[in-house]
């Protein structure tokens, strides 16, 4: 089976019913997106495949073949992080860290689909995305202060 993961083609044998998550974990060791609660619900095995988020943990990883699939680790630019993940460190949008890299992906598909959304269109983006810490005002926050700094205005 073919992949294009974060840019990069990879062939792989493994089962095509197998769920992306477990293979982008443990056959290419791209450990940025979590196995939360196995049945998409919980958003932390969030990934994009072709620009949509998708969760990874009930996907097959046959849906992925001639897609493109984007991980957290795919955010960065040549060693820069990405807006969004410099406005999450910034607003503190984050404690123990766990569903982080699904709320980063979810709100990236957003703001790829909608550069300048209010609070309610991130709020409803971010809906299947838990956060056990419950730091969703800051979640909020960062998203508006990512697309803030993606328009090159203030981020206040």
């Amino acid at each position: 089976m073919e992949l294009r993961v974060n840019g990069r083609t990879v062939q792989l044998q493994v089962d095509p019913d197998r769920s992306l998550l477990s293979v982008l974990r443990e056959e290419l060791q791209l450990t940025g997106c979590k196995y939360g609660c196995g049945e998409g619900q919980c958003g932390s095995c969030t990934v994009q495949l072709d620009g949509s988020p998708v969760r990874s943990c009930v996907t097959p990883v046959k849906a992925a073949a001639g897609k493109h699939v984007r991980t957290v680790e795919g955010l960065e630019s040549n060693g820069e992080l990405h807006p969004l993940q410099k406005a999450f460190l910034e607003a503190e949008a984050m404690q123990c860290g766990y569903c982080t890299s699904g709320m980063l992906m979810s709100a990236v598909s957003l703001l790829e689909k909608k550069p300048h959304p209010d609070d309610a269109e991130i709020r409803r983006a971010m809906q299947g995305n838990i956060c056990r810490c419950g730091t969703y005002p800051r979640i909020v926050a960062a998203v508006r202060m990512a697309a803030a700094m993606q328009k090159g205005g203030s981020h206040a």
